[in-house]
């Protein structure tokens, strides 16, 4: 919907109703939700009212939460001492941990003592990260957080000196055409003394606020990758809780970054996911495609034969680390989680971070509610993350991403030499020069992959692969991927990249079809979105932005 458009809707419904806070969260996931809780928590210390917001643009929470995922407790820990007692899910401990380096037909596990301790997973849990979050969000309500789960956060407010002073949900029931339809209704206020954001990876909000605030500036670029996921009910005498499995090579080329996960949770089930950096080069390249490639090969279809697919989904996830973390507040609000980039690359965990980032904005945030100021910056945060063991963490990792863009052999070298010999404390520091949409290089340099045909067993397509995400959008609503240039995709993306658009989207949302005369047009197949972002990422002119749909669409995830 155009900025006129809803200008029009205002002018003739509105005002919007307001409702007022002293801390509005954008965002039911662990950061979201931790930043919450800590909030009440320290209010209960204090013997203070607080009143605190989460919004969710999921139907439910953990309805769009999808990781890996092996889980470091610390921070759950320190949130919950007693999480146990409580009931939190985390019921698999890591028992084995598996490094195979693959070729196509082969596989050559690394010696455990040659592992950097980022590999290694003593003491964490194989876990659902949705069901964490409900879990969570049970918490967090039991201490007297509102959660409005089926809201999305779709416009940013701010007061008259430019500060943050809240969000506003989008409309509901509005037409294809931007028109209001019969069930319209008009989208409401939350006004608050800081607004925490915690979208998760390429935030449409926080995107907005990194450009208006500055917030990249002398920063790293931001790299991200793109990670696909099933889950599987597997032949219990293949099963073995608590196995991670993490995979390098084969069916990735050398040059291009990325690698897999094989994790066994409890009840004979098994997540399985390819991560593909999303700065890779050749637009023929299609990570779902490589994904389906990677589960054939003899050392994972073993696991996988004689089993069932039961779920599916996709997720972009920000890789960039320490360097490309963006600065972390402005006037009114903060970014945290993965809206700002809190992910340990090297270690693939990013719900420890996520909590922790939560947890100190909260305690900033809770401050500063304590005084006569409001709006103002909370740059008690970014003090306290640089005194934390999460920056700690992050800079031990912070040259694993550069150094793995260098190749799988020169990577591993170095990132051996960067881990192992210096502990993660080497005196240098290695930074990304290139945003991943300008990586992409023309199609006439390259050939065309041929990727294997479904087999609809142990390989799928698109389409059926989307069917078991839940996905759903309302049919009439305004396609939330909107163009700049409507003719952009056709004139360059098709002409120069060979249409990237339908390799990298792993949900089939884009494809290029011919009209009636015969001329080519890109059709967006909205209604097909996962949420992954990657559209938003990766195109090479940056000519689609991601917009939030109505809340309560996109995929209905069970606990991936």
């Amino acid at each position: 919907m155009t900025q006129s458009q809803t200008q029009n809707i205002l002018e003739q419904y509105g005002p919007r109703d307001a409702m007022e806070y002293d801390v509005v969260i954008v965002g039911g996931g662990p950061a979201g939700l931790s930043a919450a809780i800590k909030l009440k928590q320290l209010a209960a210390e204090k013997g203070n009212e607080v009143s605190v917001c989460v919004l969710e643009k999921g139907g439910e929470l953990g309805a769009h939460i999808l990781s890996g995922a092996v889980m470091d407790p610390h921070a759950l820990t320190e949130l919950f001492p007693n999480w146990q007692e409580l009931g939190a899910p985390l019921k698999t401990a890591v028992s084995e941990d598996r490094f195979l380096f693959l070729t196509e037909t082969k596989s050559y596990k690394t010696p455990n003592w040659m592992l950097p301790k980022c590999f290694q997973n003593h003491g964490n849990y194989v876990i659902s990260l949705a069901n964490v979050v409900r879990w969570l969000g049970q918490q967090a309500e039991a201490l007297g957080v509102e959660i409005f789960p089926g809201f999305a956060a779709a416009e940013v407010l701010y007061d008259e000196d430019g500060a943050v002073k809240g969000v506003a949900t989008g409309n509901m029931g509005v037409g294809r055409d931007g028109e209001p339809t019969p069930a319209f209704q008009l989208g409401m206020e939350l006004h608050a003394k800081y607004t925490l954001f915690a979208e998760g990876a390429r935030g449409h909000l926080g995107k907005q606020l990194m450009d208006k605030y500055d917030l990249n500036k002398g920063k790293d670029p931001q790299t991200y990758g793109i990670g696909i996921k099933e889950l599987w009910d597997i032949d219990p005498a293949k099963h073995q809780p608590g196995l991670v499995i993490h995979t390098a090579g084969w069916p990735l080329d050398r040059k291009t970054y990325g690698g897999s996960f094989l994790y066994h949770l409890e009840d004979n089930q098994v997540a399985i996911g390819y991560v593909v950096g999303l700065g890779y080069e050749n637009p023929y390249l299609s990570p779902y495609e490589e994904f389906q490639r990677y589960k054939t090969h003899p050392e994972i279809r073993h696991f996988l034969e004689g089993g069932k697919r039961i779920a599916y989904g996709a997720r972009a996830i920000t890789a960039g680390g320490l360097q490309s973390l963006p600065k972390l507040t402005f006037p009114g609000g903060a970014l945290i989680g993965c809206d700002a980039g809190f992910l340990n690359a090297s270690r693939i965990k990013g719900s420890h971070a996520a909590i922790k980032s939560g947890m100190l904005a909260a305690t900033a945030a809770f401050d500063a509610l304590g005084t006569d100021r409001q709006h103002d910056e909370l740059t008690a945060y970014s003090s306290a993350f640089e005194q934390s063991w999460l920056h700690e963490e992050l800079h031990k990792a912070r040259n694993f991403k550069p150094l793995m863009s260098k190749g799988l052999y020169t990577g591993t070298l170095m990132v051996g030499i960067d881990q192992v010999v210096f502990g993660g404390k080497a005196p240098w520091t290695f930074h990304h020069t290139h945003a991943d949409h300008e990586c992409l290089r023309p199609a006439a340099e390259f050939a065309p992959i041929s990727y294997p045909k479904p087999d609809g067993k142990l390989t799928f397509d698109r389409l059926s692969s989307v069917f078991i995400s839940n996905t759903n959008h309302a049919e009439d609503q305004p396609i939330h991927l909107t163009l700049k240039n409507p003719a952009v995709p056709v004139d360059i993306n098709l002409a120069k990249y060979a249409g990237p658009e339908a390799r990298y989207c792993p949900a089939g949302v884009y494809e290029f079809v011919k009209t009636d005369d015969g001329a080519d047009r890109l059709q967006i197949n909205a209604q097909n979105c996962v949420h992954c972002k990657t559209c938003d990422i990766k195109d090479p002119t940056q000519n689609i932005v991601w917009v939030t749909p109505e809340g309560g669409g996109g995929p209905n995830y069970p606990n991936m």
